[in-house]
């Protein structure tokens, strides 16, 4: 396949302080370095992370500045670099760029197939430019292989949020026919979460509020569905579902009296998995029913490669679909002012092209 034409200049949304414009200008198109690959970015899922980043919710996380968020970018690889291997990457193929951008692929944990705790990530729209423009650069070994029939517009958000959400449910170690209660439900991480439970042959308890959320999460597999803007005691009412109390407890959401409640409507030996960050948030544990119960509280962060293709491999072959809105990449700060209004029902999905 010839190479494209690949312009110098391109359109990005950029902030050059945190709570600052988000400005939707040109900018340089990157050229790939050695070990990474071009891609032109067709479509970007906006990620909970990104308000969070812009609004510098997480201080103690460095950021590039000036800089383009996003790390949910599905496209076209438009360069390789010197040192990629056509066997590895080539021109034409379709590629994701998820959060993590570079590994040091050296340490302890890179080398035993966990560079999610690799103490020198790069991560996407954090400390290099992200999916929010319409080319981008990444390692070519993070860089996710996508198969040649997927539907870019659909697939960016799994790249984070479907990740995310899988690796949370292996890590939460329930088992087919077990009970699994969402929390946040019908957002762009919950609604996948209750899809790849599914999937995967759990039980779901899906929380969120509203009669709209309810019918949702119900289409999408979840079985039991409680509003917590009605339901007087959350807790009672799963261990009365689930005879005793849920075997695991996935928080996306970013409330932090949700996640402290999922302390207490799991069962005896059951597992709390923390994914959502809400900001300046603690989760306080009783010690004695805490050791006692023999309850976990793990925290899950987003996947490997091998996460990675997993999670995609439910994707392709149908079994996930993400609920999407496409909207204009200029449109991003009106996505922003949704998610923090509480809004938003599945995943916003950028369209570089507008």
């Amino acid at each position: 396949m010839s190479a494209p034409t690949i312009p110098e200049t391109q359109k990005a949304i950029v902030f050059e302080t945190c709570n600052g414009p988000l400005l939707y200008k040109d900018i340089a198109v990157p050229k790939p370095q050695a070990n990474e690959i071009l891609v032109n970015i067709k479509y970007s899922g906006v990620c909970h992370s990104d308000l969070h980043t812009w609004k510098n919710d997480w201080p103690a996380v460095p950021l590039k500045l000036p800089l383009v968020c996003g790390h949910e970018g599905a496209g076209v690889v438009a360069a390789v670099g010197a040192n990629v291997s056509p066997d590895q990457w080539k021109v034409g193929d379709l590629a994701g760029i998820k959060l993590i951008n570079k590994a040091c692929l050296s340490c302890e944990n890179c080398q035993q197939g966990e560079e999610p705790a690799c103490g020198k990530l790069i991560l996407s729209g954090f400390q290099t430019d992200g999916t929010f423009q319409q080319y981008g650069t990444v390692d070519a070994f993070q860089a996710t292989k996508l198969p040649a029939d997927i539907d870019l517009s659909s697939v960016g958000p799994i790249l984070c949020a479907g990740i995310t959400v899988y690796k949370g449910l292996k890590t939460s170690g329930a088992k087919p026919g077990q009970w699994v209660v969402i929390s946040g439900a019908a957002g762009g991480l919950g609604s996948l979460a209750v899809q790849y439970a599914r999937a995967l042959g759990l039980r779901v308890i899906a929380i969120d509020g509203g009669d709209e959320r309810g019918d949702f999460v119900k289409n999408l597999g979840a079985e039991e569905f409680i509003d917590f803007r009605k339901c007087q005691d959350i807790a009672k009412e799963i261990h009365r579902i689930t005879d005793g109390g849920a075997h695991a407890a996935l928080n996306v959401s970013t409330s932090e009296a949700a996640i402290q409640q999922s302390v207490d409507f799991v069962r005896n030996r059951g597992t709390v998995v923390l994914i959502g960050l809400p900001a300046d948030s603690k989760v306080c544990l009783p010690i004695l029913e805490t050791v006692c119960r023999q309850i976990s509280v793990k925290g899950s962060y987003v996947g490997n490669n091998w996460d990675t293709n997993e999670a995609i491999d439910f994707f392709a072959r149908g079994l996930v679909k993400c609920p999407i809105k496409i909207v204009g990449l200029s449109e991003l700060e009106s996505v922003f002012k949704l998610m923090e209004e509480g809004k938003t029902i599945g995943r916003y999905v950028l369209d570089t092209s507008k």
